[in-house]
């Protein structure tokens, strides 16, 4: 049902990280602010999904690749609309 090169378990794989950071940081820290920016701990998971999506590519699982990078941008649209708040 599964294989390693799929876009679902791309999808999977780049919510892992960013769903850490918010845990971490809504959950158990409360209020904490890095350098007086509150999304800093999210651009930095996404980040990490981007070296992810760089791993999957020279790896050659190019469909897991496209999963993370789906969930990364979903997770940027995410953290601007409630996080950011550009008004």
């Amino acid at each position: 049902m599964l294989s390693k090169n799929s876009v679902f378990v791309g999808l999977i794989a780049g919510l892992v990280l960013p769903a850490i950071a918010w845990l971490l940081f809504t959950v158990v820290y409360p209020g904490v602010v890095f350098l007086n920016k509150p999304a800093l701990p999210y651009l930095v998971a996404i980040g990490l999904n981007l070296l992810l999506v760089k791993l999957c590519y020279k790896k050659g699982t190019d469909d897991t690749g496209r999963g993370i990078m789906l969930m990364s941008f979903v997770c940027i649209v995410l953290l601007i609309i409630f996080k950011i708040r550009i008004t």
